[in-house]
This record gives C-alpha cells, sequence and structure tokens, in this order.
C-alpha cells in the first residue's frame, strides 16, 4: 500500500513532467515561428526593395514616344 502522500507527490512528479514537455514543445514552436517571421521580413525587404527600385526608374517619354492606349 502507498501512502496518501506518496501518492500526491508521484501525482505532483507526473503534473512537473507534463508542463516540463509542453514548455519544451512551446518552446521550439516558438523558436520555428521566430525563424519565419525573419524569413517573412527578409522576403517582404526584398520586394519592398524592388518596388522602390521600380519606381525610381520611370521612363519618362515624350509626347512622340508615347504609344496611344489601344497598342
Amino acid at each position: 500500500m502507498t501512502s496518501p502522500e506518496t501518492d500526491r507527490l508521484e501525482q505532483i512528479e507526473i503534473r512537473i513532467a507534463y508542463l516540463e514537455q509542453a514548455n519544451a514543445q512551446l518552446s521550439d514552436m516558438v523558436i520555428q515561428q521566430r525563424q519565419e517571421l525573419e524569413t517573412v521580413r527578409a522576403r517582404l525587404a526584398t520586394q519592398l526593395a524592388r518596388i522602390e527600385a521600380a519606381q525610381s526608374q520611370a521612363t519618362v517619354y515624350t509626347p512622340e514616344e508615347e504609344k496611344p492606349p489601344h497598342y
């Protein structure tokens, strides 16, 4: 027979083990999400740089060079 104190201690140890496992899983998830966020930020910065470059390189046409809208 086990004593109530032993049973209670065992239950606490089980809860601690579960919480440690959950904490490790959450930590792994946070690390993964941070890496994904860094990737998204880098891709966004690249796209913004492309947009800015495209806007700054706009070609200005004279009325003679401008194609009519139906071309």
